[in-house]
């Protein structure tokens, strides 16, 4: 299945000079969504990997799939003010600000093998705030898995010492 094909393309969006990737219309559609689950789960199938952290909020509904298809637990990082016990919080730039995720301070035992999911890699401040997290809670990072990841933007860059899988790219 061409999933590229299921995406729909929405101009600017959110501000004029965005091509925003709309993957609601991939999600929608069963065999679409469970192409997406397959092939974000299937290099992670036996690795050991004990959970799964998605980043709000694509991730929520991807990583949990992909946890559940790989029999680990899930994990979610999130805006901050969003999470209702005591969390920790990683900040990091914006092309014009700043921004910052949280996650809940006992949600990562030490040494527990995790697998990072969301649903776009674009500038990868996200990605290695979400990274920062995790190292700080002592978890070990097996890798990171996007379904679109946006090579012009090179947000590979940021987070290069990692092991990162993308399904697409555009």
């Amino acid at each position: 299945m061409d999933l590229k094909q299921h995406i729909r393309h929405v101009p600017d969006f959110p501000k004029a000079g965005i091509l925003f990737y709309d993957i609601t219309t991939l999600l929608r559609d069963p065999a679409g969504f469970k192409t997406t689950i397959d092939r974000l789960s299937t290099p992670y199938v036996d690795q050991g990997i004990d959970v799964v952290v998605g980043i709000e909020s694509r991730g929520f509904i991807l990583g949990a799939a992909v946890a559940e298809r790989i029999g680990a637990g899930f994990i979610p990082i999130r805006k901050p003010g969003k999470l209702p016990a005591k969390a920790i919080k990683e900040t990091y730039d914006l092309e014009y600000g700043k921004d910052a995720l949280e996650i809940h301070e006992d949600a990562v035992a030490k040494g527990q093998r995790i697998l990072i999911v969301d649903d776009v890699l674009a500038t990868g401040g996200t990605a290695a705030a979400a990274v920062q997290l995790v190292r700080k809670l002592g978890g070990e990072l097996h890798g990171l898995t996007f379904l679109i990841e946006l090579l012009f933007l090179n947000g590979r860059q940021k987070i290069q010492a990692e092991n990162v899988y993308s399904v697409l790219k555009y």
